[in-house]
């Protein structure tokens, strides 16, 4: 690295040397007038770095601290892709089970857009049997048994909102803070922010489940106008943990150093010309990629694990689950991964057929993720990571508490359209209050009629307990600083310890 500072410093002397102030004022984009323009209108050019880099430019997933003391170290990320129905897991609403298949009155449908309700459609009582459970009597369904001994130890947003229906944007919404393309995920900013404690393993990863990745694809864990050192590596719990992380046959590692070591002369001999801070990313990305072919075979087995765990969890080795996923995030924070993002996908409850029906395939949902969840909460208490750790659970929308009613015709199986007005996420780990519950919706869960929180307010309370100020935590691009809650957001206090 001391060789690309000296790279960049005579990259630097000749050019001042080769500058006559008429060669300036014709290179510049429209001569003085172009100068002129940018002061009225504010841009200013980035100042000549030179011997300037940092230990963050050289090595930019280098750990670092962040401005204010932590509450925990690590996220783990549980994002239910397609929504799951808070009505059947969370959020148990008696009136509805007293008005179900009644006609939904017009003034709660008045003014309101749906993806595929049409008319006027029946409301649709819950299908799960509710309990208070644990010590702070939150109700939890029969969907999830297991979750019901480890309810005290998450808080419960119960009035989340979004302005999304759809599910790709939702999903970008949710993960970016944006429902456009080209913005950073949180895993990303998180990263960037922080850097990795394991400099042989990226700061973020990326499990996914189902068969099948988010509809918004892989830019939900993109690294957007973010250096794209900080985009989640997606790794796999069945073959081989990250592909191509083999060498070839006859391929030596001492062969394959001085295949990089050339690799990396051309792209140092890029950085002279060039000065990209891409190129460095680059560069890092290929020594990670060499660190990782030692560091990351040893911390995906799980084969090893002993046959306690493997009960705990329900996992089965060679298989690509959410379980075994939920075991691999443990393992991945305990070596000190940052950011460990789980994509399930298979929520989305239409009743279009029996896999997504409210009463059937979605409680075969909750059932593969009922073991796994409990475990991990467990397990990260039991080693004592829990405290270090936050672990966030939601989807990208709620359902409603009508029945689909596709065509305006009431369906074979019951389902739930997508909602955007109230659903349920939950939080656990170091800085949340155990067994709270913040927010709640109205007698049918159309609403949230106390203490609502956005998107924005669960991504500012995710920065808060990493030690950032959401409103400080930015990143300039396109001439402005732009951050991860966009110009929104509050912490949501009354879930922190």
């Amino acid at each position: 690295m001391d060789k690309i500072k000296k790279l960049l410093a005579e990259k630097l002397e000749r050019e001042l040397q080769s500058q006559t102030r008429r060669h300036f004022i014709q290179s510049c984009a429209s001569g003085l007038g172009g100068l002129a323009l940018g002061s009225l209108v504010g841009c200013q050019a980035p100042e000549p770095r030179g011997m300037q880099l940092s230990e963050r430019d050289l090595n930019p997933l280098s750990a670092a601290a962040p401005p204010f003391a932590p509450k925990v170290q690590s996220v783990i990320y549980l994002h239910m892709a397609g929504a799951p129905s808070q009505l059947e897991m969370f959020d148990y609403k008696p009136e509805l089970v007293k008005l179900h298949n009644q006609e939904c009155p017009e003034s709660v449908l008045q003014g309101r857009k749906f993806a595929f309700i049409r008319g006027r459609p029946n409301l649709l009582g819950p299908q799960a049997e509710f309990e208070q459970s644990g010590e702070s009597g939150n109700w939890v369904s029969d969907y999830l048994p297991h979750f019901k001994q480890v309810v005290d130890e998450v808080a419960f947003l119960k009035a989340v909102h979004t302005d999304q229906f759809n599910h790709g944007p939702a999903q970008l919404f949710m993960q970016t803070g944006s429902p456009r393309l080209g913005r950073p995920s949180i895993g990303s900013w998180v990263t960037y922010g922080l850097g990795s404690e394991n400099q042989n393993l990226p700061g973020f990863v990326v499990l996914t489940s189902g068969g099948k990745t988010p509809d918004a694809g892989k830019s939900v864990w993109g690294s957007g106008f973010l250096p794209s050192v900080y985009q989640g590596v997606q790794c796999r719990s069945k073959g081989d943990p990250v592909l191509y992380i083999e060498d070839p046959k006859g391929m030596s590692r001492s062969m394959k150093r001085k295949l990089l070591d050339a690799i990396n002369a051309v792209n140092q001999e890029d950085f002279q010309h060039y000065a990209d801070p891409e190129i460095l990313a680059r560069i890092n990305q290929y020594e990670m990629a060499f660190r990782m072919q030692i560091e990351v075979p040893e911390v995906m087995n799980i084969n090893e694990e002993p046959e306690y765990i493997h009960q705990l969890y329900g996992t089965q080795p060679g298989e690509e689950s959410f379980a075994n996923n939920c075991l691999l995030a443990r393992k991945m924070v305990e070596k000190g991964v940052r950011f460990v993002q789980l994509y399930d996908w298979g929520w989305d409850a239409h009743g279009t057929g029996e896999s997504t029906a409210i009463d059937l395939g979605m409680k075969d949902k909750c059932t593969e993720i009922d073991r796994p969840i409990t475990a991990l909460l467990t397990d990260l208490k039991q080693r004592g990571l829990l405290d270090q750790t936050l672990v966030v659970w939601g989807g990208e929308f709620g359902r409603t508490p009508m029945q689909e009613n596709r065509e305006g015709k009431t369906q074979r199986y019951m389902g739930r359209d997508h909602h955007v007005d109230a659903f349920t996420m939950w939080m656990a780990g170091g800085g949340i209050k155990k067994g709270a519950s913040h927010g709640l919706t109205d007698e049918i869960g159309f609403s949230g009629v106390e203490n609502k929180v956005s998107v924005h307010d669960v991504h500012a309370t995710i920065l808060h307990l990493l030690g950032f100020d959401h409103e400080q935590f930015t990143f300039d691009f396109q001439g402005r600083p732009f951050r991860l809650t966009d110009v929104e957001g509050h912490v949501i206090r009354e879930i922190l310890a």
